[in-house]
């Protein structure tokens, strides 16, 4: 077997803990197919409200649909996907995934109904290859760097969604959202071929606890307070992103008077600047052991920043301020919480608390979009940022009686729990 087999395979035995050309090649290919798929969904989030009002059949509460339709399929697909992938292949399920969310994405482009649209997001949703392709990094990585793998798959999900928002806007203005849609289906072509010839094949393809989901033990995933804390997070997060760009779009446009092809200029500062800002903070919280502090107030600048929305949206400049705090906090949480995740889940079910914890995301996704459109109808678009608010205020007491996580402690519980023939294949 030659040195990039045994890295793939997991057998090399020097340098356990430095991530090898292999191993580096399958996680950036990996995260290249994640971020082609996922930028593609997100370009819709700043632009769809605006297209959604010449479609027929609409309803505020039907766009609110189509744009979290996607979240829903995605919940209910990606961890059967991820068990078909052990019987079939993991690239293959990954292929099939790719293609109908091709198809979803040419089925939204075609539509001319709202309906149409929300049977194509669902479509796209229905290709759920999350699950599939952390099992094939699993694969292609050892288990002493994938965390290292991980984190560049993550990173590509990161710059995909602020792509996305600074990208939406500017092909609309191009090529409307059909469009979009025409090139999320192309987008999702192209990972195909990289999946094919890009991302190497595994030496052995077998289970892994780390990253894939256990049927049996979902009951005790469930019964664990502090994991279910956490997939609270992540619905509320994804809740409130979802909603808040149900009505972001129409408050740049109608009462900010920012023509659509220019929200960009607001997006970009503001996420970039989030980003500068948060990463600090995060290092901070990990090298002074105050992540529950710093994770609780991330949650109150969220809501602070929805509350201000509520009352302050008359002017650019307000707007753009309390954007920032929102994007400090939401990023601060996708950092975090799939780490807490990760640390706080058993060894031995820590696959099926993740596929649980990425499930409630897309959920979240879902709600979202349904429960801003329900509000933007019933309400206008103050009841969505009230609706936000209070969610946000819900979610600090749920998270207010999480555990402060040891990373030492629970690193060693990790050690100790994993057998032998684990460390072994791993």
């Amino acid at each position: 077997m030659n040195k990039q087999n045994r890295a793939a395979d997991g057998k090399q035995p020097d340098g356990h803990d430095v991530i090898s050309s292999v191993e580096r090649r399958a996680a950036m290919s990996l995260g290249l197919i994640f971020g082609l798929r996922m930028i593609g969904l997100f370009m819709i989030l700043p632009v769809f409200s605006l297209y959604a009002h010449h479609l027929d059949g609409f309803t505020p509460t039907l766009m609110g649909l189509a744009i979290g339709a996607y979240g829903l399929t995605q919940a209910a697909f990606q961890i059967p996907f991820g068990l078909l992938s052990d019987r079939i292949g993991r690239k293959r399920v990954i292929v099939i995934g790719l293609l109908i969310f091709a198809v979803g994405s040419v089925v939204a482009a075609l539509s001319d109904s709202i309906y149409g649209v929300i049977a194509g997001r669902a479509l796209q949703g229905t290709g759920a290859i999350a699950a599939a392709i952390m099992a094939l990094l699993a694969d292609l990585t050892r288990h002493t760097v994938r965390t290292k793998a991980m984190a560049i798959l993550g990173g590509s999900v990161g710059m995909s969604f602020t792509l996305a928002l600074v990208l939406g806007p500017v092909f609309n203005g191009w090529i409307g959202v059909p469009g979009i849609f025409w090139m999320t289906g192309v987008l999702a072509l192209l990972a195909i071929l990289v999946t094919r010839f890009i991302v190497p094949n595994p030496a052995v393809s077998h289970f892994h606890r780390d990253t894939e989901p256990v049927p049996a033990q979902f009951r005790q995933v469930f019964a664990n307070p502090q994991l279910l804390r956490l997939d609270f997070g992540i619905f509320t997060l994804h809740m409130l992103i979802t909603a808040n760009f149900v009505v972001l779009p129409l408050l740049l446009q109608d009462t900010l008077q920012l023509p659509s092809p220019h929200h960009w200029w607001l997006y970009l500062p503001v996420l970039l600047l989030s980003v500068v800002v948060m990463l600090p903070v995060i290092f901070v919280a990990e090298r002074r052991k105050i992540i529950k502090p710093v994770f609780l107030s991330a949650i109150v600048l969220m809501g602070f920043a929805e509350a201000g929305l509520l009352l302050f949206h008359q002017h650019i400049a307000e707007v753009a301020v309390l954007l920032f705090l929102f994007f400090t906090g939401f990023n601060l949480m996708e950092a975090t919480l799939p780490s807490l995740v990760s640390r706080m889940a058993p060894a031995q079910s820590k696959g099926t608390a993740m596929g649980i914890y990425s499930s409630s995301q897309f959920l979240g996704a879902f709600v979202g979009g349904a429960a801003g459109g329900w509000l933007l109808g019933l309400y206008d678009i103050s009841g969505v940022f009230t609706g936000c608010a209070l969610m946000t205020l819900l979610w600090l007491l749920v998270a207010s009686g999480m555990q402060s996580p040891d990373v030492e402690k629970k690193s060693r519980q990790e050690q100790e729990l994993l057998s032998p023939n684990e460390l072994t294949q791993e």
